[in-house]
């Protein structure tokens, strides 16, 4: 497998939670979206290759052992400060949909593990942004 950059690896990110379900809904895919527009971590990339990087992270899924695989191309990609960006975009695609869905659930923690965030700092990054959508 090739490396990628850490810009695919925070795309990677996002698409295997809003695949994780079977289903990548319009609100998730506009989540992605924005979050490529808005977030500096992207500012040096070219948003024209988001949709080439999230097929290419889709193809990668569909191959046996494909989430392995996805999970050690981010995880080699993502230099250490850019490890927690990529959890709380994992929580930022899953919480875009009223319900959080179980299979999204494993894959957070699935990625927890395989970028080595500690309980603690992840617990943080949950209540922060679960406090992010709540409403009254």
């Amino acid at each position: 497998m090739n490396a990628i950059s850490h810009h695919a690896a925070l795309i990677y990110v996002m698409v295997v939670v809003s695949a994780s379900d079977g289903n990548m809904s319009e609100r998730e895919l506009r989540t992605i979206g924005d979050i490529v527009r808005t977030l500096p971590v992207f500012r040096e990339f070219d948003e024209r290759r988001l949709l080439a990087v999230s097929q290419e992270c889709a193809a990668i899924l569909q191959e046996q052992d494909g989430l392995d695989a996805v999970l050690g191309l981010i995880k080699d990609a993502l230099p250490e400060p850019l490890r927690e960006t990529a959890y709380w975009l994992a929580l930022e695609v899953a919480l875009t949909e009223p319900r959080v869905m179980l299979e999204e659930v494993r894959i957070i923690e699935l990625l927890r593990r395989s970028l080595e965030i500690d309980r603690l700092s992840a617990a943080a990054l949950d209540h922060a942004a679960e406090a992010r959508y709540r409403t009254p």
